[in-house]
């Protein structure tokens, strides 16, 4: 089995106990082989006989040493040393005893965040108080406890919440309480963690709106010019039938009525009508028939005309 030398992952925290009330110093060490831990106060090594009424213990990794009722003479750096095969470690902390009270007071509140999925979220809070407050972490209403997905650590007057892997599941409300023996504090805040795949579709969709917006133009477009070419077209068409009619009896009016039976009426007429059966108005007006008979047919009743004013 390798070895590894005693690590302190959470180190011991200072104190500042009332006088009369219990004082705990914890520390979580890890090492192989396991290590074995001794405490000192002001540099002696510190025993049950040494101080009286003190209680040690040392279970999976955590070490603890705890006062049931500090007096002023119990003040002084305290520290704890983990030792095994492959070196040791050490961490000291202060215990200050006093008469003195304060309620915990935040000096630094929980902050409402928004975070993505996967990412590693830490919240913090700043907390005084006298004696020293326990500080508790709670999500929806449920204390959290230290693991290996939440870790809480302690440093000084900071207390931290640290979320390894974010997942949308762990949005909810986070409250922090701090108390000791003159009253009780609570910061309160919201963490939303959104997923991947909430961006997703939004490109997605307006991808697809703005193609189908070019698409629907470019047919309305298209459709606009047919209906304006369709328009001119039967524009020529009419105002073709319009011309055909009127050249065919813009002339006649001018010829008196005894003319009518002479002139050749029933020529034209049967040309005419031949152009209104035509298939296509088109090719009726484009022919090559409408300008001889139009001349033919004015040039026919000049001549007559006359024959008849003589």
């Amino acid at each position: 089995m390798a070895t590894q030398a005693p690590t302190f992952t959470q180190p011991l925290q200072s104190i500042v106990a009332l006088e009369g009330s219990a004082a705990m110093f914890e520390a979580q060490v890890s090492g192989s082989p396991v290590p074995e831990v001794s405490w000192f106060r002001d540099g002696q090594v510190l025993s049950a006989d040494a101080l009286p009424g003190v209680q040690i213990s040392f279970s999976d990794g955590r070490a603890v040493l705890r006062i049931p009722a500090v007096t002023a003479t119990h003040s002084g750096r305290y520290s704890i040393r983990a030792t095994n095969g492959a070196g040791q470690a050490t961490s000291t902390a202060e215990l200050l005893v006093t008469a003195e009270t304060a309620p915990p007071n935040f000096l630094q509140r929980l902050q409402t965040s928004t975070v993505r999925q996967g990412s590693q979220v830490r919240l913090d809070v700043r907390v005084a108080g006298i004696p020293t407050p326990v500080v508790k972490f709670y999500r929806e209403g449920a204390e959290i406890q230290s693991s290996a997905d939440f870790k809480i650590l302690h440093e000084g007057d900071l207390y931290s919440l640290l979320i390894a892997e974010a997942f949308p599941e762990d949005s909810g409300t986070y409250s922090v309480t701090a108390t000791n023996s003159t009253g009780r504090a609570t910061s309160t805040a919201e963490l939303l963690v959104q997923g991947e795949e909430l961006k997703q579709p939004l490109k997605t969709k307006t991808i697809v709106s703005t193609s189908q917006m070019a698409t629907s133009q470019t047919r309305v477009q298209r459709t606009v010019e047919a209906g304006f070419q369709a328009a001119s077209m039967m524009e020529m068409h009419v105002e073709g039938g319009m011309m055909t009619q009127h050249l065919a009896h813009k002339t006649p009016p001018r010829v008196p009525p005894k003319a009518t039976s002479k002139s050749p009426p029933s020529f034209i007429s049967k040309v005419t009508g031949g152009r209104q059966q035509s298939p296509s108005p088109v090719r009726h007006v484009k022919g090559p028939t409408p300008t001889p008979v139009r001349y033919y047919h004015c040039r026919t009743l000049r001549i007559h005309t006359n024959s008849l004013s003589e």
